[in-house]
């Protein structure tokens, strides 16, 4: 049976088979009117860029689908696998990517996280207890560092060997549980205050990465963290003009570096924990960068 393309022109079911097939392989299909018709698929600028391991008890992994998906894939066009698997940090997966983004704590709940509070908002101290008919067993809710040995070994080879690490916000916290990946990231976290507005102020503008981008505030986690590496990497500090300290650690704290690994690079900036924070335009700017100079794009 022959079937009528589009002008009138007929065409062999073979054909029409074919074309169906070859269609499907290129994006898939869409139903429109009577019609099977392709639907567009922009291909990734670089494809095979980015492994982005994001989310944990405290930040949501569709946040930063959500903040990545717009700065990096759509603005960018760069081609970025997200996911809250860690034990997808190992060799044979880095090596599928050029650049490394973490953005995540240490800590996992492998029997859960005790207060309801931290994932059901609707509830609160003040409500009755939770019920359950059977009764939950008794578990305690602790949390356990989740960077083994090999997975911190698998990040510095992996950057050692020419990879890029953009490291980000609370994954400073990471840095206190595996010495291999201390020393990649070049500090370790020491806290934070609760979220509250402060100033993010460039301290050398002439690195590719602030190259252009001006002083900006965000309303987000002011993250602490003791940094260990020459005071001439650093490219930003965040300041709460407000003269808000936290413990003993002062108004300031350092808010972003980069430097050469062996032969790779490692870059890493302290906003994140609020997507209003994600998509300041200054900070996009940053972020942006980053990613063209660790691909040694600028």
């Amino acid at each position: 049976m022959d079937h009528a393309g589009r002008g009138g022109q007929r065409i062999s079911r073979r054909d029409a088979l074919r074309l169906i097939g070859a269609t499907v392989a290129a994006g898939g299909l869409r139903t429109g009117g009577s019609l099977l018709e392709a639907r567009p698929v922009r291909s990734p600028a670089r494809a095979g860029t980015i492994f982005a391991l994001v989310g944990d008890r405290y930040h949501n992994s569709d946040h930063y689908r959500t903040a990545f998906g717009k700065t990096l894939v759509r603005d960018m066009g760069v081609a970025v696998d997200f996911s809250d698997e860690v034990t997808l940090l190992n060799a044979e997966h880095l090596a599928k990517y050029r650049i490394l983004i973490i953005l995540r704590d240490g800590m996992n709940w492998p029997n859960g996280h005790g207060n309801p509070q931290s994932n059901a908002g609707w509830w609160s101290q003040g409500q009755s207890a939770i019920v359950s008919d059977p009764p939950l067993p008794p578990r305690g809710a602790s949390s356990q560092p989740w960077m083994t040995p090999d997975m911190g070994k698998s990040v510095r080879a992996f950057v050692e060997n020419g990879g890029g690490a953009l490291l980000m916000h609370n994954v400073t916290n990471v840095a206190l549980h595996n010495e291999d990946f201390r020393d990649v990231l070049g500090g370790a976290y020491q806290g934070h205050p609760n979220i509250r507005p402060f100033r993010v102020k460039i301290t050398n503008r002439d690195h590719p990465i602030t190259r252009g981008v001006s002083d900006f505030t965000v309303t987000d986690e002011q993250h602490y963290m003791e940094y260990q590496k020459d005071s001439k990497y650093l490219l930003m500090q965040s300041v709460n003009e407000e003269g808000l300290t936290f413990r003993n650690l002062g108004a300031t704290a350092a808010a972003g570096w980069a430097y050469d690994y062996g032969k790779g690079r490692v870059c890493y900036l302290s906003p994140g924990h609020l997507i209003t924070a994600m998509w300041n335009p200054e900070y996009e700017k940053l972020q942006k960068n980053a990613v063209r100079w660790l691909l040694r794009e600028i």
